[in-house]
């Protein structure tokens, strides 16, 4: 009876530490989820204040740029559409979001200057400090993932793109400043993306569709 009790007692313990791992888990997934929405949505009023500034005939040029040819996010292998995405394992789609935030910590510190005539932005210096924040909380979920196993996966080997990627493409300071931000709009969608397929797969019964 007593030996009885003791194996009831470990399993009933084992199930709240269980339930307390996966709530902490479901925490830091809603918390990802949160910070990168809020960086999408600032990306996209960046860009926004941005046209709003521009002559129409700058704004008529700007235009032919998008959708980009390039963004020094391209080399990242990433799922190229709905269906792959939603084929894309949790593992698989949380260590895509590192890389492309972990390409973004240096061009963000250049975003300032391409919004420093908008008034309505917020203060874009902290935009850096937001993608560190977001990449640490990634970080531990992708350890979660793994449960204790090695990370295998080759992609966390290979360098990043180029640091000065958006600085040295020899074009106007319009261009420049336009490419970046429409740039970082687009990877901070994906990024948003793939997390909410992500904390999707979470649960089996859910329907991922985007």
């Amino acid at each position: 009876m007593a030996r009885a009790l003791v194996l009831l007692s470990v399993v009933l313990v084992s199930l709240l530490v269980n339930q307390g791992t996966a709530s902490e888990n479901q925490r830091l997934f809603n918390n990802a989820v949160i910070r990168v929405q809020h960086l999408h949505q600032l990306a996209a009023k960046m860009i926004n204040d941005f046209e709003d500034n521009l002559l129409p005939e700058e704004r008529r040029q700007l235009s032919k740029i998008f959708p980009l040819s390039f963004c020094n996010s391209d080399s990242i292998e990433a799922p190229t559409g709905k269906d792959e995405t939603q084929k894309s394992s949790m593992l698989k789609l949380l260590r895509i979001s590192f890389r492309l935030i972990e390409s973004w910590e240096f061009p963000s510190q250049t975003l300032s200057g391409a919004v420093s005539n908008s008034l309505t932005v917020g203060n874009p210096n902290q935009i850096t400090e937001k993608l560190a924040d977001l990449k640490v909380g990634i970080s531990v979920l992708i350890k979660g993932c793994l449960d204790g196993q090695p990370n295998m996966d080759d992609n966390d080997s290979l360098p990043l793109p180029f640091e000065d990627f958006y600085l040295t493409m020899g074009e106007s300071s319009l261009r420049e400043s336009f490419r970046l931000l429409a740039c970082f709009k687009k990877d901070m969608h994906k990024v948003e993306t793939y997390l909410r397929v992500a904390n999707c797969r979470r649960s089996l019964d859910s329907n991922c569709t985007l």
